[in-house]
């Protein structure tokens, strides 16, 4: 039932092709794991009664189960709303829900919390379902009578309620809208309460869903909740280049990813001496270019042309020579001061008990073999059959009075007078 709350494709999710639920999660925005699920209570506490209910794409609420109704993550509740009632799944209960209540809302007053029904029955389920099918339909409709008034606002989301008797409509906008005609026409077009939320490009984007240059899911439908503010300082930070189309995520604004290792950055930043400093040698005032925070160097060029090339220098290197030049000192050259390492080539070495790397080299080598002269009858060769046992050597006998091969070959040519080579000769 869960992908039928989501609007990544119609209850179906494009990934897998499964047909009505995803066994990863993946159709579920914001998905909560309750590691606290297999720990039990201690003896006497009840069970804690707020239930963290999901409803469409991102949007959560905190709900009260009066009733003791034995409930765990999944299941589809009846839950009240203003006015009637809306169909939800509930997301976290138990321990774990206390702690989403502390964590996200920490003025939440638990006797003014809206109460749980009980668990939605077929007849429920219908309602809800029939719901998601009119939204698409509803929110094309309602963006042709928002750009008929020349309203500068674009709705991206619409969730109507599972009894259909309200809808609200989700926007953005740069300014401010009076869309109150708009309200008007809506609810005459529509026959349905209208409630309008405007968001932010952030929202929308959690809202939506989509998938990231870094080919994942976007973290901000996925996992992240908390929207902190990005500036272009945690991009020079990182030394980054400034292009605002490798900086910007799917919302327009600077990916909030940027703030992930911001802070490992300015501590080891710390270890570096301040880039505004120059460094003066009797070639020239050399200026700080860029920082590489893994390889622990700072690149530094000669102002006004003096060297074309940039001179990596360590942390402690820049140290000295800023040493020196509060001194009164000026060293000859950067180029000096640049620390060279040592490449150490090791070899293969047997770590995983294996055999070594060369250990079929020598059969594949190519041997000459020496063919055996079929004209030359003599002595043979010993050769080696199954083990250490050889055939014996056969001495051939050649008849004392036979004549030599070539004169025996002139011989039958001249007893074959229809032989064209002699002829020839």
């Amino acid at each position: 039932m869960a992908c039928t709350s989501c609007s990544s494709g119609g209850g179906i999710p494009g990934g897998c092709q499964n047909n009505g639920n995803c066994s990863s999660g993946g159709c579920n925005k914001l998905e909560v794991y309750d590691w606290l699920a297999n720990v039990s209570l201690p003896s006497g506490q009840k069970p804690y009664d707020i239930v963290e209910v999901r409803f469409k794409n991102s949007r959560k609420e905190f709900y009260k189960n009066i009733k003791e109704i034995a409930l765990q993550a999944g299941d589809v509740v009846v839950v009240e709303s203003s006015p009637g009632f809306d169909v939800g799944v509930v997301s976290v209960v138990g321990e774990l829900a206390r702690i989403q209540v502390a964590k996200k809302e920490s003025n939440f007053k638990p006797n003014e919390a809206r109460k749980i029904k009980g668990k939605a029955e077929q007849e429920h389920i219908d309602n809800w379902i029939k719901a998601r099918s009119l939204e698409k339909e509803v929110m094309y409709k309602s963006r042709t009578l928002a750009v008929n008034l020349g309203l500068q606002m674009k709705i991206s989301d619409v969730e109507y309620q599972a009894d259909l008797s309200k809808a609200t409509f989700y926007y953005t906008a740069e300014g401010r809208v009076d869309f109150r005609q708009l309200i008007r026409d809506m609810a005459n077009e529509f026959k349905i309460r209208v409630e309008m939320k405007q968001i932010g490009s952030r929202q929308e984007a959690s809202r939506l869903g989509g998938i990231g240059s870094c080919g994942r899911e976007l973290c901000c439908s996925t996992w992240l909740t908390d929207f902190r503010s990005v500036s272009t300082s945690a991009a020079r930070y990182q030394q980054l280049s400034l292009n605002p189309q490798k900086l910007a995520g799917q919302c327009g604004k600077l990916k909030c990813c940027l703030n992930y290792e911001l802070d490992m950055y300015l501590d080891a930043l710390k270890a570096f001496p301040k880039g505004e400093l120059k460094l003066r040698t009797e070639k020239g005032t050399a200026m700080y270019v860029k920082t590489d925070v893994f390889k622990q160097q700072m690149w530094y060029a000669y102002d006004g042309g003096t060297g074309s090339t940039l001179v990596p220098l360590s942390p402690e290197r820049v140290r000295e020579i800023l040493r020196l030049n509060k001194e009164g000192k000026k060293p000859v050259d950067l180029k000096e001061y640049i620390e060279v390492e040592k490449v150490v080539e090791s070899g293969y070495e047997n770590v995983d008990a294996q055999d070594s790397l060369t250990r079929f080299e020598h059969i594949f080598k190519n041997k000459k073999k020496k063919r055996p002269n079929n004209n030359r009858k003599g002595v043979g060769s010993n050769r080696s059959v199954e083990g250490n046992r050889s055939k014996p050597t056969v001495e051939a006998k050649v008849p004392e009075n036979k004549p030599p091969q070539n004169k025996r070959r002139n011989n039958r040519r001249k007893k074959n007078p229809n032989n064209p080579n002699n002829e020839a000769k």
